[in-house]
Protein backbone atom coordinates (compact mmCIF):
# COMPACT_ATOMS: atom_id res chain seq x y z
CA UNK A 1 0.00 0.00 0.00
CA UNK A 2 2.85 2.43 0.69
CA UNK A 3 3.61 2.64 -3.03
CA UNK A 4 0.01 3.57 -3.78
CA UNK A 5 0.04 6.35 -1.20
CA UNK A 6 3.33 7.71 -2.55
CA UNK A 7 1.85 7.91 -6.06
CA UNK A 8 -1.53 9.30 -4.96
CA UNK A 9 -1.67 12.80 -6.45
CA UNK A 10 -3.96 15.08 -8.44
CA UNK A 11 -3.46 13.02 -11.58
CA UNK A 12 -4.48 9.87 -9.72
CA UNK A 13 -7.56 11.62 -8.33
CA UNK A 14 -8.64 12.75 -11.80
CA UNK A 15 -8.19 9.27 -13.23
CA UNK A 16 -10.26 7.80 -10.39
CA UNK A 17 -13.01 10.37 -11.00
CA UNK A 18 -13.09 9.44 -14.69
CA UNK A 19 -13.14 5.71 -13.98
CA UNK A 20 -15.65 6.05 -11.10
CA UNK A 21 -17.84 9.14 -11.73
CA UNK A 22 -19.71 8.64 -8.46
CA UNK A 23 -16.62 9.66 -6.49
CA UNK A 24 -16.57 13.19 -5.15
CA UNK A 25 -13.69 15.52 -4.35
CA UNK A 26 -14.43 14.90 -0.66
CA UNK A 27 -14.12 11.12 -1.21
CA UNK A 28 -10.71 11.65 -2.78
CA UNK A 29 -9.38 14.21 -0.31
CA UNK A 30 -6.05 12.95 1.04
CA UNK A 31 -5.67 13.34 4.80
CA UNK A 32 -2.16 12.86 6.14
CA UNK A 33 -2.08 9.99 8.63
CA UNK A 34 -5.51 8.67 7.58
CA UNK A 35 -4.51 6.93 4.38
CA UNK A 36 -5.78 3.48 5.30
CA UNK A 37 -9.12 4.89 6.46
CA UNK A 38 -9.53 6.73 3.15
CA UNK A 39 -8.70 3.63 1.11
CA UNK A 40 -11.12 1.51 3.14
CA UNK A 41 -13.88 4.09 2.63
CA UNK A 42 -13.21 4.20 -1.12
CA UNK A 43 -13.20 0.41 -1.37
CA UNK A 44 -16.50 0.28 0.48
CA UNK A 45 -18.10 3.01 -1.66
CA UNK A 46 -16.96 1.25 -4.84
CA UNK A 47 -18.05 -2.17 -3.53
CA UNK A 48 -14.52 -3.51 -4.00
CA UNK A 49 -12.13 -5.31 -1.75
CA UNK A 50 -9.30 -3.27 -0.30
CA UNK A 51 -6.81 -5.26 -2.40
CA UNK A 52 -8.85 -4.74 -5.59
CA UNK A 53 -8.86 -0.98 -4.99
CA UNK A 54 -5.09 -0.96 -4.51
CA UNK A 55 -4.65 -2.95 -7.73
CA UNK A 56 -6.95 -0.54 -9.59
CA UNK A 57 -5.01 2.49 -8.42
CA UNK A 58 -1.70 0.88 -9.29
CA UNK A 59 -2.87 0.24 -12.86
CA UNK A 60 -4.22 3.74 -13.57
Amino acid sequence: MLTVIKTYNNETKEKLKIKFPMLTDEDLYFREGREKEMMEMLANKLNMSYRDLINTIETL
